[in-house]
């Protein structure tokens, strides 16, 4: 019976000695600041809200004093200092009563933080924050169906085989005009090269202001046209030439052209657009091989080489359309003074 009181004892004076520890522990309550918090918007495609701060996608607050026991503190300060643990907080619009009302106003941050579970469940509990009220959009949006159309890299349009579906419903703004009712699905090079022989499979997207997307909730199939029915009738008019002659003329004989108008005329090609504005680029356009026979020939004559980028040209994307262009020279014999001797 003695035994049984003794350990009683022992074990009343450590649950106490544990909670004498922890009301010190609760008693010495510590603030901690953190910096470099954001706040942003949640990307929920099926939203009927569209939230933005002075028409960004994200609120920076620059410090939050947060207050806590000692322990959890040191504990948060741990985690930050390890990289466990970020102050970067997602605005969910459907979860916020004060954001069911369309319209500007402010917005209150510190409420926000103060219910943050990330914050609650490490027992910490905020102070203050700067700023502790921002500037709020929210606009209400309504589904609208919109036409996918295709674009490259750099926004540019890009011929589709075909693209199923061809429309989709997103929300958008209502007072969106007819000619804004589109959604994008911008492509890689290698996408659209793969597109070529098989279908890609991506989502459209619609910008609601600059660097604020919103994805579909499906995706649509892409089949690009092969490469010949991308290719158009041009013509390229500034037109360079450059004369190649055997290492054995070179630089003995002067060229006059006698047919200037056909050698430096307008070309006309079956181009891609970038392949045509590949072949504008090129320091030459067309090319003028001269070799030892025509210096021996009274009427010498040459058909022009058309200097078309190779790598088009292996991809097909560039062709003459038209007859080769023939070049009518002359070659006259450079005439040097004799060396001046000193005398017999």
């Amino acid at each position: 019976m003695a035994k049984k009181i003794k350990i009683s004892k022992i074990a009343a004076v450590a649950f106490l000695t544990v909670l004498v520890w922890v009301w010190a522990d609760l008693a010495k309550m510590e603030q901690y600041t953190v910096s470099g918090a954001k706040v942003t918007v949640a990307r929920n495609p099926d939203s009927s809200l569209w939230i933005s701060f002075d028409d960004e996608p994200l609120v920076s607050i620059e410090k939050i004093v947060l207050k806590g026991s000692a322990s959890r503190v040191a504990d948060a300060r741990r985690e930050m200092e390890n990289g466990t643990l970020d102050f970067d907080f997602t605005l969910d619009p459907e979860q916020e009563e004060s954001l069911a009302k369309q319209g500007e106003y402010l917005w209150d941050v510190q409420a926000f933080l103060k219910r943050s579970n990330r914050i609650i469940q490490r027992g910490l509990t905020v102070v203050s924050c700067e700023p502790n009220q921002v500037d709020i959009r929210v606009v209400k949006l309504v589904k609208q169906p919109l036409t996918v159309k295709c674009v490259d890299k750099d926004d540019n349009p890009v011929k589709t085989m075909f693209i199923e579906p061809s429309e989709v419903l997103m929300f958008v703004p209502s007072g969106w005009e007819r000619e804004k009712l589109t959604a994008k699905v911008q492509l890689t090079d290698a996408e659209i090269t793969h597109a070529r022989f098989s279908t890609v499979n991506k989502e459209p997207y619609v910008e609601l202001a600059p660097q604020q997307i919103r994805k579909a909730q499906t995706t649509v199939k892409i089949k690009m046209p092969p490469e010949e029915d991308l290719k158009s009738d041009a013509s390229v008019t500034a037109v360079k030439l450059r004369f190649a002659l055997s290492p054995i003329i070179q630089g003995k004989y002067e060229i006059e052209v006698d047919n200037s108008n056909a050698v430096w005329g307008a070309i006309a090609i079956r181009a891609t657009p970038e392949a045509k504005r590949a072949y504008e680029d090129m320091k030459y356009q067309v090319i003028l091989e001269i070799d030892d026979e025509d210096a021996k020939s009274l009427t010498p004559r040459r058909e022009l080489v058309y200097n078309f980028p190779a790598e088009y040209v292996a991809r097909g994307e560039i062709e003459l359309n038209q007859q080769p262009a023939m070049a009518r020279f002359k070659l006259t014999a450079l005439t040097t003074e004799p060396e001046k001797g000193s005398g017999d």
